[in-house]
């Protein structure tokens, strides 16, 4: 399982990622929206499920300050083989998706975004720090504490009530 990984960072926000278009994107600028941050795939037998009720998450929430993150993965079985940008055409094309879709990212091994490392540092879960498939979600709060950690077989709409309660939604 090896050793948890120490970071100095105390929050999503002071990270700086990549878009799909090798853009820097601050995560600062979602300071005060709960955000789900998710490593999704084009390929894989969840990528139906998962894309259809992120949507629909997406599209309930975003005007009560919900971002999705959606970072595309190829360490499982290659089931993101194309581009980034291809995983953007396919995320926005086939399930219309509007929230940002980043660069292709490692979650895993001594390529881990440092994005992940922190995630997983702040909620490890069955194979401790590892991330175990495609579709892992964090929910993390409006100032860029981990609140949770849901494995792949876990679906977006099974955790709308921890959404709800992130962005301080009547129940």
């Amino acid at each position: 399982m090896g050793a948890s990984e120490s970071v100095p960072q105390k929050s999503v926000h002071e990270f700086t990622v990549k878009d799909y278009k090798n853009q820097d994107v601050d995560l600062s600028m979602y300071n005060g929206k709960a955000l789900l941050v998710v490593n999704v795939a084009s390929k894989c037998g969840l990528t139906d499920s998962n894309y259809t009720q992120l949507t629909d998450l997406y599209n309930k929430y975003k005007d009560q300050g919900l971002e999705i993150l959606a970072f595309p993965c190829n360490q499982f079985l290659s089931q993101e083989p194309g581009t980034s940008q291809d995983a953007q055409e396919f995320a926005c094309t086939r399930y219309k998706a509007e929230y940002p879709i980043f660069q292709k990212v490692h979650v895993n091994g001594p390529k881990t975004e440092p994005v992940y490392k922190f995630l997983k540092t702040n909620k490890s879960g069955f194979l401790g720090n590892r991330i175990k498939w495609n579709f892992t979600k964090f929910l993390v709060d409006k100032d860029g504490h981990v609140l949770a950690r849901y494995g792949p077989s876990t679906t977006p709409l099974a955790i709308e009530a921890d959404i709800k309660k992130a962005l301080g939604v009547d129940m």
